[in-house]
């Protein structure tokens, strides 16, 4: 999760010091749309980031951060996928790591959201 949360910080760092060339970016990145479809996961993205990085510090309230980073960064693969996919744009460089981030929340918050077992008495 932590590797997520640093990611998603350093990808937007990235981003807004203009450190991508355009020819390196995905094909369509050029087009204002999507430059602004791109730009619109920020606010997802550093929430999902924050409150996981604020739940690894052992607090009171770190399994219910832990779960909204989780379920943000869920999301934020999500949304990307749906829309990669009604494009009809299938490139291994966007859907791999969106994949990454809709799947392994997944297990964490199956755990997470389980009630405990109550012992036999």
């Amino acid at each position: 999760m932590a590797v997520a949360d640093v990611g998603f910080l350093l990808y937007w760092a990235v981003v807004f010091a203009g450190l991508i060339p355009s020819e390196l970016a995905y094909k369509d990145y050029a087009d204002p749309i999507l430059r602004d479809w791109n730009l619109s996961f920020v606010a997802l993205d550093l929430a999902a980031s924050l409150t996981g990085l604020a739940g690894l510090c052992r607090t009171p309230v770190s399994r219910p951060l832990i779960t909204v980073s989780l379920t943000l960064t869920s999301t934020a693969g999500l949304q990307a996928v749906a829309f990669w996919a009604l494009r009809g744009d299938f490139s291994l460089t966007w859907w791999l790591p969106n994949l990454f981030l809709l799947l392994f929340p997944l297990p964490a918050l199956v755990v997470l959201t389980r009630r405990p077992r109550e012992r036999a008495a």
